[in-house]
């Protein structure tokens, strides 16, 4: 088949007939590739055990959508507190940003999820049954025999076992590992809704991971094509150094160059490109070619780093400063939001209350008095039982019928006590707020406080002007 060779008019992933070329980058050794494998085992290491590690109680990293509570290395956060995942979303969001003003693509490269599994779990499946990359082409171009489809069918059944093992670890993060065992006993048909969820999120790495692959980092994710706005020529990325490799022309010709074109870096790339042509969206910054590429170097002789990290004005032998204005604005940014979220993180108190008016009429009277009637809702948001104490203040003239009776709360459980205040009617003259505190019983314990509106019948009705016989004639 014609296959098309990288070029800047078009992705190197299309053919001259508009066909799909499947890509099969050969394998390569060198230190960067020995700090990403290390990397990506830790990452993955990281991921399967997260949820079997218990911290305080309950997973590292637990996101009980049952129960609505959500446990992240020890810090336990209600519903209520969810507004603090707007500080770590855009926290992610902003790091991804200001690494990248930095350092490039590098996430992409080395720690986004999606080239983890590509790269170093299936791929590595791949190269393990069908070969090296002259011998997958050669597999691909053949026609269908014995031995072709019964690599395709081991391939590709690892594949889907590989998919359901990941989907089933990803769920382990929102339901417990218990309750995950029982469904993997138990038939289908009594969680049809979970089993759904883990099918289909096995059908899309399958269909991401065997067959649509590199295409998502091209068309699907949008960091590639923000990357021009988040760098500059001072930004490190992977690039070509034209001034020494051009011309390019073979070991020991005259005036040449040290690129010997030996498209060993274009053989090894991921996405296809050839990295001599510049920086370009395809690229995720993984330092394939940069192993390649300096391999090359030392069998022949020369000094590595043709094809390096380095910035633009690096490459163009200027200085790389890391200090501009881009880079300031970023710190002082991020600063602001780290301020700004130690001052919210401190808000979030380790049990959450309301309290509500009982449904029905908003008061009641008998013997001279007016009662109010509230259901106050305690939640603890601690991984052992507490005790909790009711106070009532800046009411001196009201009856709280709890005073300081201490409530007892399970772990991550709620109780729910009926408050009723008491005002004698002679001392109320209109809506009355006052405060109710639930506290820990313990020394230094949280509090929190809640305004609660006493109400009772229109004071108006108690001046005898209104029911003077003048005022009903009126």
């Amino acid at each position: 088949m014609n296959r098309a060779q990288p070029n800047l008019a078009s992705v190197t992933t299309i053919n001259a007939d508009g066909s799909r070329r499947f890509l099969h980058p050969a394998d390569v050794q060198g230190r960067f590739t020995v700090l990403r494998r290390i990397t990506a085992l830790a990452l993955l290491t990281g991921y399967v055990a997260l949820p079997w590690i218990p911290v305080n109680g309950h997973p590292a990293v637990f996101l009980d959508v049952a129960q609505r509570r959500f446990h992240l290395f020890g810090l336990t956060l209600a519903t209520q507190d969810l507004w603090l995942a707007f500080f770590l979303i855009t926290g992610l969001g902003f790091s991804l940003f200001y690494i990248t003003s930095f350092f490039g693509r590098v996430w992409c490269g080395w720690t986004c999820p999606y080239t983890v599994f590509l790269e170093h779990v299936y791929r590595r499946v791949e190269r393990w049954i069908d070969g090296d990359a002259p011998a997958r082409r050669k597999l691909e171009d053949a026609p269908w025999s014995a031995t072709k489809i019964s690599k395709r069918v081991l391939k590709h059944g690892f594949f889907l076992l590989i998919s359901a093992i990941i989907a089933h670890v990803f769920s382990s993060y929102f339901v417990s590992l218990r309750q995950l065992y029982a469904w993997m006993h138990g038939p289908p048909s009594e969680h049809l809704f979970a089993f759904g969820v883990i099918l289909s999120l096995t059908g899309s790495l399958y269909f991401a991971f065997s067959w649509f692959r590199e295409q998502f980092c091209i068309i699907l994710c949008p960091y590639g094509r923000l990357q021009s706005a988040l760098t500059d020529d001072n930004t490190v990325n992977i690039g070509y150094d034209k001034t020494r490799g051009e011309p390019r022309g073979k070991a020991g010709t005259t005036d040449a160059g040290d690129c010997i074109n030996c498209v060993r870096c274009v053989q090894v790339c991921p996405t296809g490109i050839d990295i001599r042509n510049g920086l370009q969206l395809e690229c995720i910054g993984c330092a394939a070619c940069v192993d390649a590429c300096d391999t090359v170097m030392q069998k022949i002789g020369r000094k590595p780093g043709l094809v390096r990290y380095d910035s633009l004005n690096g490459l163009n032998g200027g200085p790389t400063r890391f200090i501009r204005g881009r880079t300031i604005g970023y710190s002082v940014m991020a600063l602001i939001g780290l301020v700004v979220f130690a001052f919210s993180a401190r808000s979030v108190k380790p049990m959450n209350v309301t309290a509500t008016r009982m449904k029905g009429a908003p008061y009641f009277m008998a013997d001279g008095s007016i009662r109010n009637q509230f259901n106050v809702q305690v939640i603890n948001k601690n991984n052992a039982p507490a005790r909790f104490l009711m106070e009532l203040h800046d009411a001196p003239a009201v009856h709280f019928n709890l005073g300081t009776t201490a409530i007892e709360v399970p772990a991550m459980g709620q109780a729910s006590p009926l408050a009723v205040l008491t005002l004698p009617q002679l001392d109320f003259h209109g809506p009355t707020t006052v405060t109710l505190v639930v506290r820990e019983d313990k020394p230094g314990g949280a509090a929190i406080e809640r305004k609660l509106e006493i109400l009772g019948p229109d004071t108006r009705l108690q001046n005898h002007d209104y029911l003077s016989p003048d005022h009903y004639k009126k």
